[in-house]
């Protein structure tokens, strides 16, 4: 079943609280971001979910966004000075930056056990739901390889329910067209920047 589309710009408060309730219901969330539409998870068995519709291989990580630079840091085992100059330079914004992840045991959301891609996206009903329930596990709106939509309802029908496993789009939010360029993504290894993907940012 498709879910309905809630319009952001219309009922904001609306499509906030039905967000934020299927998140912690355990549900996958189509939400718009400030680059492109993104499947969005609170949780490890969620974020299970979308790697189902994606159908992205179980082996890649993907990124968390947050609301906010101590969001970022209370993920990561440590913030070399570089990248957080970096953060406080370009969050919000399309910037992910990779940092390690601290030792423990407990299922972590971002498909990495060793490191963390965090990015603070520049779109503030989404750091608004961000800042309402915590990190949440984000990849973009489109089966693995393939574009992303510009609409919310492209994005739908790319992605539809998975008959064997159930998973599927719990909520639906319309932000209107979403054109922006994934982000760039750094990390900081052996004293040395290094750029994993190239993006909007000239770094």
């Amino acid at each position: 079943m498709t879910p309905e589309l809630i319009d952001m710009s219309a009922k904001p408060e609306r499509a906030l609280r039905e967000a934020a309730a299927a998140l912690r219901a355990g549900g996958v969330v189509l939400v718009p971001t400030d680059t492109v539409y993104g499947l969005a998870a609170l949780t490890p068995d969620a974020e299970e979910d979308l790697f189902v519709l994606k159908g992205r291989p179980a082996d890649r990580s993907i990124a968390v966004l947050v609301a906010d630079r101590p969001a970022a840091e209370s993920l990561a085992a440590s913030v070399p000075p570089p990248l957080a100059e970096l953060m406080d330079r370009h969050w919000p914004g399309p910037l992910t930056v990779v940092l390690p992840r601290p030792r423990t045991s407990a299922p972590q959301i971002g498909g990495d056990r060793e490191t963390v891609g965090v990015r603070c996206p520049d779109h503030p009903w989404l750091r608004r739901l961000l800042t309402e329930v915590g990190p949440l596990a984000t990849t973009s709106a489109n089966r693995h390889a393939q574009q992303t939509p510009a609409h919310a309802t492209g994005a739908l029908a790319a992605l539809p329910p998975d008959p064997d496993s159930g998973a599927a789009i719990a909520v639906a939010i319309d932000g209107g067209p979403c054109t922006g360029e994934a982000s760039t993504v750094v990390t900081w290894q052996e004293g040395e920047l290094i750029v994993l993907r190239p993006g909007p940012l000239n770094l």
